[in-house]
């Protein structure tokens, strides 16, 4: 099973070791473009893999700040209290790069960077660009992601 995530059409795209498709959902990548380098805001492209997986069984829009859940529910009054918040909800597939030089050591190390895949408030527009550098995804299609893949999972980021 290997994910490959599309910049160009902002979706993210699972498939079997036999290149068929399992699913495909809207996502959305950042708003700087592309790029590997430390504190850019970008996406990140090349080969990776998901190096751990945070979240499982938490309720759908639970916060996490620095990947450790904070006790609340996203709601739109919450955000309305915190309005310049990156909003990771409900669960969180942390990447690594593979391509040393590229996505891996360095000033281009994606963990370091702390790239993920992960949920954000479903009133955030998919398909389009808009986040900090991570992947976001609708909460109802990150939980599904998540209970389909396993760590180590591949991940290729296109442009």
């Amino acid at each position: 099973m290997h994910i490959n995530i599309s910049i160009a059409t902002q979706t993210l795209t699972l498939l079997d070791d036999d290149g068929e498709l399992l699913a495909q959902f809207p996502v959305s990548t950042a708003a700087n473009g592309v790029g590997c380098e430390k504190d850019s805001g970008c996406t990140p492209l090349g080969s990776h893999v998901i190096r751990a997986k945070i979240g499982a069984y938490a309720e759908p829009n639970t916060v996490f700040v620095g990947r450790r859940a904070t006790g609340e529910i996203w709601s739109p009054e919450l955000m309305a209290e915190h309005p310049n918040r990156d909003w990771i909800l409900t669960r969180i597939l942390w990447l690594s790069g593979k391509e040393v030089g590229k996505n891996r050591l360095g000033n281009v190390d994606t963990m370091q960077r702390y790239i993920y895949i992960h949920g954000t408030p479903d009133s955030t527009d998919m398909n389009v660009i808009g986040s900090h550098g991570c992947v976001r995804m609708r909460n109802d299609d990150i939980i599904r992601l998540f209970d389909l893949v396993s760590v180590n999972t591949t991940v290729q980021i296109e442009d």
